[in-house]
């Protein structure tokens, strides 16, 4: 039986704790505030050590996981001829995803002139990762196991997907705290059966939900986005 001091926990808890001495220095706000999706900022030239990705993943299996059933599973792709593969499939669903009006980034009309220049960066900067995702040094596939959400109720859907996002979204915190860049894409689900054939994962059971470059960023000073006051998306008490 796992203990709170046996050597499979520890071992997991050291994970997160070895480079404590490199993480970048941001407050827990400042972390939740400018963990942005990176995309023309990431160092496609500069290799990312596998142990700090162990470290993300350790800290990302800290996350809540329902029933204590941790059902997520992260496939990372190192190999250049598979990263080079599923880019390919991500630059074929992301120039679909262009022909989408009213889905695409920059087909949104955001009605206010600031809102809108920040939209357009924001599509010039997902078109260029349309083209360059498979150039990025390391790729996560974020999944859940055990069964696929296809059809599912919607408790049990939520259920699968409240293990594996919660964990790729601290994933993706721990990545920013040591220098690293990510950017959550869904694109490529169009054709997920294909990029799931590249790197062997069992479709029938295993269900991905997210996409994502890995690289150190250009640079660490990153701002918070522009957003609406809270109150424009709180309902006190009911809708």
């Amino acid at each position: 039986m796992e203990t709170p001091n046996s050597p499979v926990r520890s071992k997991g808890l050291q994970q997160i704790m070895v480079c404590a001495m490199s993480l970048l220095p941001l407050n827990p706000d400042e972390l939740l505030s400018t963990t942005r999706a990176v995309r023309k900022r990431l160092d496609f030239s500069r290799p990312v050590p596998d142990d700090l990705l162990r470290e993300c993943v350790a800290a990302a299996m800290q996350s809540p996981s329902g029933s204590n059933n941790m059902t997520m599973q992260f496939v990372i792709v190192r190999d250049e001829a598979k990263r080079k593969a599923i880019g390919e499939v991500y630059r074929q669903c992301y120039s679909i995803y262009k022909t989408m009006d009213g889905i695409y980034v920059g087909s949104i009309d955001k009605g206010e002139p600031v809102a809108q220049a920040q939209q357009v960066r924001v599509a010039d900067s997902a078109d260029f990762l349309g083209e360059h995702m498979g150039d990025a040094p390391a790729l996560l596939l974020a999944c859940t196991a055990g069964a696929r959400v296809d059809g599912a109720p919607a408790m049990m859907a939520a259920s699968m997907l409240g293990n594996v996002l919660p964990a790729t979204w601290s994933f993706m915190l721990a990545a920013r705290a040591r220098g690293l860049g990510t950017a959550w894409t869904t694109v490529h689900l169009m054709m997920e059966q294909q990029v799931a054939d590249i790197v062997g994962i069992p479709f029938e059971s295993v269900q991905q939900v997210c996409l994502s470059p890995i690289a150190y960023t250009l640079g660490t000073d990153f701002k918070p986005a522009g957003r609406p006051a809270p109150d424009t998306i709180i309902h006190w008490d009911q809708w």
